[in-house]
């Protein structure tokens, strides 16, 4: 009998490409983490895309979730949580260790593991430590599966603010007055370091914002008028991080911007301003997310300041050897100038967040956005690149 009589079997049709949205983690930006990945999987085209969500609770168990963006929102003033959405309170997920096998594994005590089939792509909607700091990263990196955002270093670098400076100015990079107070200083002598931060009072003025070095989201940040607040300001900080950071007040007005990797390089969209909230004494974590404070998108510069923040956004970016995407926050000061605050590798991603917002006025919508850093990280080789 010829092959050409043979029974032909029908052809399968080719396996999308799977993407694990990781997402909660164990730094108190855990709640806006889920927020963000329920934005996320609502955007993710599915008839493009298999999904499977991994969420990760707050004491670092990986726990397989529904895929219910629905239930990942602030309710009556409530962030969410992993544990609330965790298909089982003792059940695992694993990730390989072996670049050559991408295959996701569930376990739970007493049960024969189950595997999940392979991811492609992990999406890591994680903020702060633990997570946007480069230690997720690694660890994608050593299991050789791609992932949306910056590497090992940007992420470290954009999440630590004290070296985050360190390397924007080293650029060429106008930064704020500042100073740090690490762990083993504030141990040590306690009364010298009051000492270093009323000699930086003294040089720069009154209030000073006394925040933890590495966290996001404006958690731990408080702003202070006089030394009697400054104990309680510090106590606060290092709740959240053993390094501080102390920084003077910048006079003028909040503006970001939101730089996105395309195939010719990273472009910056056009720039938000964050007007100042009259409920909220500055720009904090309720006037973020609880309160919804409205941001201007463009924001209402000149021709030239516009092109300007861009080029400097643009200029962070590399600076910081970041990938997929950053967004740069700025103050204009009074005299004109640009003055770098900070940047995030993984920016928030909720229905109101400025990076989002911004690259919407640039032409990209939220989909697009998100469909364009998964297709970016699929040929994004792991390792040095």
């Amino acid at each position: 009998m010829s092959s050409e009589n043979l029974p032909q079997s029908p052809e399968q049709p080719p396996r999308k490409p799977r993407v694990a949205v990781v997402f909660g983690g164990r730094s108190s930006e855990h709640g806006i983490s889920v927020v963000t990945a329920g934005a996320v999987l609502r955007a993710i085209d599915r008839t493009k895309y298999d999904v499977l969500p991994i969420g990760i609770t707050t004491d670092g168990r990986w726990a397989l979730t529904a895929d219910e963006p629905e239930r990942m929102a602030i309710a009556d003033r409530k962030m969410p949580s992993v544990s609330e959405l965790a298909d089982s309170v003792e059940g695992g997920v694993m990730l390989p260790l072996d670049p050559g096998n991408r295959e996701v594994v569930y376990s739970e005590p007493g049960s024969v593991p189950k595997a999940l089939g392979e991811v492609d792509v992990v999406f890591p909607m994680l903020h702060g430590p633990y997570g946007e700091d480069g230690t997720l990263q690694g660890l994608l990196e050593l299991s050789g599966v791609p992932y949306v955002g910056s590497g090992v270093l940007a992420s470290a670098v954009g999440q630590d603010k004290d070296y985050m400076k360190r390397v924007f100015s080293s650029f060429g990079l106008n930064v704020g007055p500042y100073l740090v107070i690490r762990p083993r200083e504030w141990q040590q002598d306690e009364e010298g370091a009051r000492r270093r931060i009323a000699d930086f009072a003294g040089e720069h003025g009154w209030p000073l914002f006394i925040k933890p070095a590495r966290a996001g989201s404006s958690i731990g940040i408080t702003k202070v008028d006089s030394f009697e607040g400054l104990d309680e300001a510090i106590a606060e900080a290092q709740h959240h991080d053993p390094k501080i950071l102390i920084e003077a007040l910048l006079r003028g007005r909040e503006i970001e911007c939101g730089v996105l990797e395309f195939e010719d390089g990273p472009r910056a969209s056009v720039p938000a301003e964050i007007p100042p909230v009259q409920s909220h004494d500055y720009y904090d974590f309720d006037a973020k997310y609880i309160d919804s404070a409205p941001g201007i998108v463009p924001a209402p510069l000149t021709p030239e300041q516009t092109a300007e923040i861009q080029r400097l956004a643009v200029e962070a970016f590399e600076a910081a050897s970041c990938e997929g995407l950053v967004r740069a926050d700025f103050f204009l000061t009074e005299d004109g100038r640009f003055v770098i605050n900070e940047i995030n590798t993984m920016p928030g991603f909720t229905p109101i967040s400025m990076y989002p917002q911004m690259w919407e006025k640039s032409g990209v919508s939220y989909p697009e956005l998100v469909d364009r850093l998964i297709q970016a990280a699929l040929t994004r080789s792991t390792g040095l690149r």
